[in-house]
């Protein structure tokens, strides 16, 4: 497949403080804390990039507190940045609290994320492209969600495939499933970790909830963390792959991005679903090696 990968989603300033087994309340808890480019949106991109995908593109809302700064991390990374810049919100914020187990806890400010604007989006952003990957968190707000749509429905008159990321569960119950898997019609591809996938379908078993909510989307890849990675298509589970050798754990965040963007890269270059797979699980095995959601930098310290 030739062509480039869009990515519509969303940048965040990522403070990550890895913590011990307990945090004191009231008082102070020791941690090592961290500040890191960020973003579901963001963190796909680049790790499509670091897994060999040499046209990759962001459209995202940044604050303009920091957008420099955010401009510099993904043109280092190799993503070519359609960043909108607002004036009045300043970039969002993800506090992530990580346990020794390297499990991460999130809290959450939006801030320009969910103010990504119809204005933001013009149709000539996927020329060129050969698959749309949308961040599940635009649905969650009306704005960012009245500019996901148009993505999605502009890309689906071209016949791109297109890939939503339901991004966060907790979120994803606000909205409320029905009207989340209404926005998605006419998605290609959904990509839930497992609690996502539990929640969409009400079933316990992942391979059983993939398999259901394969017949409303063509595929779905369910990402199990240590479990690998599972694929069902026309409501059967047709491939999995496990996860690995994985080394020592430090820091969850990005693991469920970096397995996407090495899915989407390995797709675009011709591999079929279990090697994509299995190339999205390398990516996550490399992602929770390292602190925040993003393949390192060159010469930027953990």
């Amino acid at each position: 497949m030739t062509g480039g990968l869009l990515v519509v989603g969303d940048v965040v300033t990522d403070v990550v403080a890895r913590h011990g087994p307990t945090l004191l309340h009231g008082t102070d808890t020791a941690a090592r804390i961290r500040t890191r480019a960020g973003g579901a949106g963001a963190n796909v991109a680049c790790w499509a990039v670091r897994s060999g995908c040499h046209d990759v593109r962001l459209v995202a809302r940044v604050g303009a507190d920091s957008a420099d700064w955010h401009r510099d991390r993904l043109r280092r990374a190799g993503v070519r940045d359609l960043l909108a810049v607002d004036d009045e919100a300043p970039t969002g914020t993800v506090v992530a609290l990580v346990d020794p187990s390297a499990e991460r806890t999130f809290l959450t400010d939006s801030g320009a994320v969910l103010r990504l604007s119809p204005e933001d989006w013009s149709p000539a952003m996927l020329d060129g492209i050969a698959h749309l990957h949308l961040s599940g968190y635009l649905l969650f707000a009306t704005t960012s969600r009245a500019t996901a749509l148009l993505a999605l429905r502009e890309a689906g008159r071209r016949n791109i495939p297109v890939s939503i990321d339901p991004a966060s569960a907790g979120f994803l119950a606000e909205l409320g499933v029905d009207r989340f898997l209404a926005l998605t019609e006419g998605a290609d591809l959904l990509l839930p970790n497992a609690d996502e996938a539990r929640l969409l379908t009400g079933l316990p078993e992942p391979a059983d909830a993939a398999a259901k909510l394969s017949l409303l989307v063509r595929q779905v890849v369910v990402t199990l963390g240590e479990g690998g990675a599972l694929l069902a298509t026309a409501g059967m589970v047709t491939a999995r792959v496990p996860a690995g050798a994985v080394p020592a754990a430090v820091d969850s965040t990005g693991a469920g991005d970096a397995f996407t963007g090495g899915f989407l890269a390995a797709r675009l270059a011709g591999a079929d679903d279990a090697s994509a797979m299995a190339a999205g699980c390398r990516a996550g095995a490399e992602a929770v090696t390292t602190v925040g959601g993003r393949p390192p930098l060159p010469g930027h310290r953990l």
